[in-house]
């Protein structure tokens, strides 16, 4: 799936003054704890790679905190392929305390100064911090307002994660002190949205904290000397912690560090949990475990469910029929249903790593590039009945030529699409790069109507594909094991977990069915 795009992704490290030093520090020296960030960084890619950056604590240096970030991959900003460079930069992270960030922008341009981490320097050491911020606030442009409303305030970035910045300078400005915890639950108070934050700083102190929803996922471990934590667990795992030490951080609570004593404390109450179903279904790492709940087993659940929704092979021969994957994250749901129908699984697509992204451009370039993407491969897709496992289908631009790419390039004799979610059917404003309503492939066609056949024939028809189905909507909770009370799943059934998510579902669909409404024709992109 090309067309999706995460925002952010944290980590954080600290090495707790034991007496003893953790095996996995290296050099076996705590003052090199900060130089885990690269490492934890590249495993957490996925979620973010517009820029990358890094601010560490050094009790020994008198630049307490210091803060570095550019833009491109883990490997651009940090210098990973240049041998000197890169050893010249990491000889700058000292310290035993750091906190990171990869990014991938829903607000903001993609620029260096939208780089986080956020750093705030000051001559009182409480009131110098820098902190990283994954998710998306649904009430961004209230809190902007309000800010703005203050002549003493400017704002010079679109960005949430500035929003966050003024707000805790607020909270501690003048002589405010509060502890951690009060911080994190009076700034619970006027948030809405989605937030995960990594914090640090110049007296050392440290949080990592998950918002009361839970809705993006975080993941620490501890080993009596080492804390770390991420936005996965396969970056804990990969850095040698056991899966018996990783947890995850609870909705509402936040792992804090400060006078050398690491406490997980509850800050706000969480009455519910509306964890992102698309965490497992498509945008986290297929080896991580998220909530308790394997990736790569819920996505292989969901081609089960695929399977027992498929007639395809009931009807002729069977041996010309084989089911392929769009890489690379429906493997999962393709190796599902091609097992529990008992049909070959193959690779009749492969996709070029290196090309260029399609999605910050225009809809021309994004079908130029993903005709680039992908290739499909005629020895194995000649004369063949393709089952088209996909996650989702968005905008449609990045399905709509691989349909056309599998008959004309690889000589398919049909291709019937299957996709392993329900129908998209509204925005994300929690941190996900979702189209508005109109832009929206599924939402075109169905405009509030319940799917049926008959509306999957057209939609099918409008990808020229032979067939379309969905995932049916109750297989999702069924396929993560978790209840559907327990998900956010606003995408496809309109149900935000937060006012002001749902606030602004509804002015923009009011929007969009004021324009179909007006005459005017949606643009297909």
């Amino acid at each position: 799936m090309a067309e999706l795009f995460h925002e952010c992704g944290v980590a954080a490290v600290y090495h707790l003054n034991t007496g003893e030093v953790s095996p996995l520090v290296p050099g076996g020296m705590a003052r090199n704890t900060a130089k885990l960030i690269p490492a934890l960084l590249q495993e957490i890619q996925n979620r973010g790679q517009l820029a990358a950056g890094i601010s560490w604590y050094d009790p020994e240096n008198t630049q307490l905190l210091s803060t570095y970030k550019d833009i491109g991959t883990v490997t651009d900003a940090f210098h990973v392929n240049n041998a000197e460079e890169y050893k010249k930069l990491m000889g700058t992270f000292n310290g035993p305390a750091a906190i990171g960030h990869v990014r991938y922008a829903t607000t903001g341009a993609a620029d260096r100064c939208n780089a986080q981490p956020f750093e705030r320097t000051h001559l009182e050491k409480h009131k110098w911090f820098s902190f990283g911020f994954n998710g998306q606030l649904a009430n961004m442009d209230d809190l902007r307002h309000e800010i703005l409303q203050s002549k003493d305030f400017h704002l010079s970035r679109n960005t949430d994660t500035e929003i966050l910045l003024h707000l805790i300078s607020q909270l501690i400005a003048g002589d405010r002190r509060p502890t951690l915890p009060e911080l994190l639950k009076t700034l619970s108070e006027r948030l809405d949205g989605a937030y995960n934050i990594v914090f640090l700083n110049a007296r050392g102190e440290m949080f990592a904290s998950r918002d009361p929803l839970g809705i993006r996922p975080l993941c620490y471990a501890f080993d009596g000397a080492l804390f770390a934590c991420a936005s996965e667990s396969v970056a804990l795992a990969n850095m040698g912690f056991s899966a018996d030490q990783i947890r995850n951080v609870p909705p509402g609570h936040a792992v804090i560090i400060a006078d050398n004593k690491l406490e997980v404390v509850q800050y706000a109450e969480s009455p519910r949990k509306a964890h992102c179903f698309f965490e497992w279904i498509y945008f986290a790492n297929v080896a991580s475990v998220l909530d308790e709940r394997s990736v790569y087993l819920s996505r292989k659940r969901l081609g089960v469910e695929l399977a027992l929704q498929e007639t395809l092979h009931k009807t002729g021969e069977r041996d010309d029929i084989i089911v392929v994957p769009v890489p690379d994250t429906a493997r999962g749901a393709a190796d599902g249903m091609a097992f529990e129908l008992g049909l070959p699984c193959m690779e009749g697509l492969i996709r070029n790593r290196y090309a260029g992204r399609t999605f910050i451009e225009g809809a021309e370039v994004r079908r130029s590039k993903a005709r680039a993407k992908y290739t499909p491969l005629p020895e194995v897709l000649r004369g063949k009945r393709v089952l088209l496992i996909e996650d989702t289908i968005v905008r449609s631009t990045t399905m709509r030529v691989l349909v056309s790419q599998l008959r004309e390039r690889g000589g398919a004799k049909e291709v019937h699409v299957r996709v392993a979610c329900p129908p998209i059917v509204a925005p994300c404003y929690y941190g996900i790069d979702m189209s508005s309503v109109s832009q929206l492939f599924a939402w075109q066609h169905l405009q509030g109507a319940k799917l049926t056949p008959e509306i999957e024939a057209k939609m099918a028809l409008d990808l020229e594909a032979d067939s379309l189905r969905y995932l049916s909507y109750d297989a999702l909770a069924r396929s993560i094991d978790l209840p559907a009370s327990s998900l956010c799943q606003a995408c496809v059934d309109t149900k935000y977990p937060t006012a002001c998510g749902q606030q602004s579902y509804q002015i923009n669909l009011d929007e969009a069915l004021a324009t179909t409404h007006s005459g005017h024709s949606l643009v297909k992109v």
